[in-house]
């Protein structure tokens, strides 16, 4: 079948690696192709949703840019493995806190992603509100942040449609679901890769605590990701 370009990706299909590192903020991706990429090209730039293909240690590597939540993070990850026959993409970003072992700043590897949305019932009719990431990535993964003596936190994360929540459900989340933090985008990616028989992980930096309220800035937030970057793109020599 003669390839077409997706209404959301204008890459040429060989301008996509098949390892893609996917932070939700556009100029994440920029900032880590121009800081971390040899030989880069911006590739996509389609709402402005910026990829770049380049060379880490010798590996060609995509970095792009997934948007927030399950809706946006479900179109680029589905039109990536679909379309541009990406077989691995890392999802690196940031998370909220529900217990007191996660502290600000800390790096937390998604075992797995719990949604209470519609997502994979309306993309499929599966009725699941659990998806895993992939073992064989989480493995390479763990690998990585040992060799470079990062601690790692291996935790089942709870994926929300809703930043701005009334009331405190929390709790109930840690009790039912053993959820340790709050994302916005894993369980469409884990779904995605199940779907399609590809594999994706999620790396995070906690960024704030719902437990004791603490918040960090944009700013801070940018200065302490490095951790987290390394261990994706180190991680990406061994797939």
């Amino acid at each position: 079948m003669e390839f077409m370009k997706t209404p959301h990706i204008s890459a040429e299909k060989e301008e996509i690696s098949d390892i893609v590192i996917m932070p939700g903020d556009p100029l994440r991706a920029k900032m880590i192709a121009e800081n971390y990429l040899d030989d880069y090209k911006l590739v996509n730039e389609v709402r402005n949703i910026y990829a770049y293909t380049g060379y880490y240690n010798g590996r060609r590597i995509t970095v792009m840019a997934s948007g927030m939540g399950i809706p946006s993070m479900g179109i680029y990850s589905y039109e990536l493995f679909k379309f541009y026959d990406v077989k691995t993409i890392i999802r690196i970003g940031s998370c909220g806190s529900y217990t007191e072992d996660l502290k600000i700043y800390d790096v937390v590897l998604a075992s797995q992603a719990y949604s209470e949305s519609t997502y994979a019932k309306v993309q499929n009719n599966d009725d699941s509100n659990i998806n895993q990431g992939d073992v064989s990535v989480n493995n390479i993964i763990k690998e990585v942040a040992l060799k470079n003596n990062i601690s790692l936190h291996f935790k089942t994360m709870h994926t929300s449609d809703v930043f701005y929540g009334e009331g405190n459900r929390f709790e109930r989340l840690v009790k039912e679901y053993n959820c340790a933090g709050v994302e916005m985008e894993a369980f469409a990616l884990f779904h995605n890769a199940k779907v399609l028989g590809k594999k994706a992980a999620c790396l995070m930096t906690v960024s704030d605590s719902l437990v004791t309220g603490e918040e960090t800035t944009s700013e801070e937030r940018e200065k302490n990701l490095k951790d987290m970057i390394l261990i994706a793109l180190e991680s990406t020599l061994s797939l």
